[in-house]
C-alpha cells in the first residue's frame, strides 16, 4: 500500500508491531506529515521518530510528525490539510 503524503495516524494501533513496516512504507513514499490522532499520541509519535531517524546516519530519512491526544480526527484532518504539500493529494487517514 502507498501513502498520501499526509496522513493522520488513528489509534488506537490493532498492533503496535506494524508501526515499523508503516513508518518504512511512508519514507518511501515520500510523506511529509504524519499526524498521530487519539490516546497514547505523544508515546507513539516518539516511536515513530525513533524508528526514522535510526542510528542517525541516513540525512535523507525525514518526515514531520505531530501529536494530537486530545483532538477529534476532524480537527487533526483540519490541522494536516492546512499543511503545505506540494503533491496537493488529500490527506488520508491510517488505522493500523
Amino acid at each position: 500500500m502507498s501513502y498520501a503524503s499526509r496522513v493522520v495516524l488513528r489509534l488506537p494501533l490493532s498492533n503496535e508491531d506494524l508501526l515499523a513496516a508503516f513508518v518504512e512504507q511512508c519514507l518511501c513514499d515520500n510523506v511529509a506529515l504524519i499526524a498521530v490522532a487519539g490516546e497514547g499520541a505523544a508515546r507513539i509519535e516518539d516511536i515513530i521518530d525513533e524508528l526514522v531517524v535510526g542510528d542517525g546516519s541516513d540525512d535523507a530519512r525525514f518526515v514531520v510528525t505531530t501529536s494530537h491526544p486530545n483532538e477529534t480526527v476532524e480537527e487533526v484532518l483540519e490541522f494536516a490539510g492546512f499543511w503545505n504539500d506540494e503533491r496537493n493529494q488529500p490527506v488520508q487517514i491510517v488505522n493500523l
